[in-house]
């Protein structure tokens, strides 16, 4: 059964809460990826968990599931990672 899927070629971005989708540079995109995750962090409380989780594969490589896990720590924050391991 062939499906079509319309694929992404560009970053899309969003004005306002529920606004519409607007292509946007990449660079435009990261810029607004740093600054939501920096504005999350800005308004976490100290002793409250950080507020990002990270999911993996089970079925990617040991190496990527690694790096999955360090940049979750060490650059998030977090040891909220899961990579469905127990299935």
């Amino acid at each position: 059964m062939a499906r079509n899927y319309l694929r992404l070629t560009q970053p899309l971005v969003r004005e306002s809460k529920g606004g519409e989708l607007r292509p946007a540079t990449w660079d435009r995109a990261l810029d607004r990826t740093v600054a939501a995750f920096r504005a999350a962090e800005a308004h976490r409380r100290a002793d409250a968990p950080a507020p990002f989780g990270v999911f993996s594969c089970s079925k990617a490589t040991n190496e990527v599931n690694y790096a999955a896990q360090k940049f979750s720590r060490v650059v998030l924050g977090s040891n909220n990672i899961d990579s469905c391991n127990r299935t």
